[in-house]
């Protein structure tokens, strides 16, 4: 039995130490008073209004953990939430009065101080008050070196103040942060941030911090579609243009999906050079590289519309309006094309077949965080403020030619 002994005191230590755990848990000594932590969470009134809160009904959910709060006064994690839904209605003044007082509270312990700045935080940037909402933010860094979401909204602030460089080192202290399978995301993100600080060199004529800028942007993220746009407009600035071709024709390669942001430029520069044919063999490789792409083929209609070829331009737009029917800029082509043409009876009633079931629209660009539409492909969404979540959006699926 002695040989059990040990195996005993430890079983029996281990529930011991469950027991402490569970009440230290539930139980909190606050001014020489046990205080039942789980009281308010057990309420229903606090059950009913996180149920209202999941089904996105904040004025039940509100006046629940209101009633919820008044059961115990001390309660500081539904008052956090009550601030919080005031400022998701606009009420920004109700929910900066309700962070403030929980911040009034005698020894909040290091890290719960930190939540409500961080709250305080929010509640400022809502209402603008932008300096406030970073000494809000920068105090939470202080309690919380690493808590990321303070350096998110700060990074955000820098963005919509267009403090780029400011931006650029909070984002880097979160790429620091981030774990390994988060850092491509992160990466990317400074290289937009590096390109809006050539942006701003190239504005002050620094071309030299503007290449650099542009070309740190490449490095970080070799997909970074502005800066290759960018350096190669500066390259042009510069007298450079067979190294802004260079820099046109990588961003082809790299990004091909994104390849026609280029086309003018490519095009334009072909056409100076006295070497148009160039231009035309890049957009033939695209549309045998895929043959989806709408963009190329409507780019090579007006090469060969230019080179007296109305025919050969017209199917290759019939055939992109196929891959996309709701493409003003296909239509507009089509109908300048056949005005060429003389209106012939049969391609009129072709281009009625194809058209029958299309919906003209001027803003096919949609934000995939916050479903924002835009008529043009944006690297920053203005509403939500994420970077490089446009795409474009096609109505109905493309279909195959007949």
């Amino acid at each position: 039995m002695n040989e059990y002994a040990p195996l005993l005191a430890a079983l029996v230590a281990l529930l011991a130490g469950l027991t402490i755990g569970k009440a230290w848990e539930r139980y909190k000594l606050r001014d020489g008073t046990w205080v039942d932590r789980r009281r308010v969470r057990e309420s229903p009134h606090y059950i009913l209004g996180l149920n209202f809160l999941v089904a996105n009904q904040i004025d039940l959910a509100i006046e629940e953990l209101t009633q919820a709060a008044s059961q115990d006064a001390n309660a500081l994690e539904v008052n956090m939430i009550l601030g919080n839904l005031y400022r998701e209605k606009g009420q920004v003044g109700k929910a900066i009065t309700i962070h403030q007082a929980l911040l009034q509270r005698q020894k909040l312990p290091r890290m719960e101080h930190a939540y409500v700045l961080l709250c305080l935080g929010l509640d400022y940037k809502r209402g603008g008050f932008v300096d406030r909402a970073l000494d809000a933010f920068n105090e939470v860094l202080r309690l919380d070196p690493q808590n990321a979401y303070a350096l998110e909204n700060i990074q955000k602030l820098h963005e919509e103040q267009h403090q780029w460089t400011e931006a650029y080192d909070t984002r880097q202290r979160l790429t620091n942060l981030a774990a390994m399978e988060s850092r491509p995301q992160s990466q990317s993100i400074l290289a937009f941030l590096e390109n809006e600080i050539g942006l701003e060199a190239m504005r002050r004529k620094d071309y030299a911090e503007a290449a650099r800028r542009f070309q740190s942007a490449i490095d970080l993220d070799a997909r970074a579609v502005p800066a290759y746009l960018n350096l190669g407009d500066l390259r042009l600035a510069q007298g450079k243009e067979q190294e802004a071709a260079e820099v046109w024709n990588t961003l082809v390669q790299v990004a091909p999906d994104r390849a026609y942001l280029a086309f003018d430029r490519l095009e334009a520069q072909a056409t100076r050079a006295g070497t148009p044919d160039r231009f035309t063999a890049l957009c033939r490789r695209l549309i045998e590289d895929n043959p989806q792409d709408w963009r190329a083929r409507l780019a090579l209609s007006r090469q060969l519309t230019a080179a007296g070829q109305p025919l050969d331009a017209l199917e290759l737009l019939f055939a992109a309006l196929v891959h996309n029917p709701h493409s003003l800029s296909v239509h507009q082509a089509i109908w300048r094309t056949l005005g060429h043409l003389g209106h012939p009876g049969d391609l009129v009633d072709r281009y009625s077949d194809l058209t029958k079931h299309a919906v003209f629209y001027l803003d096919p660009h949609v934000c995939m965080k916050c479903r924002y539409r835009s008529t043009e492909l944006l690297w920053q969404c203005p509403h939500c403020h994420d970077w490089n979540t446009f795409v474009e959006e096609r109505i109905a699926p493309a279909q195959d030619v007949a």
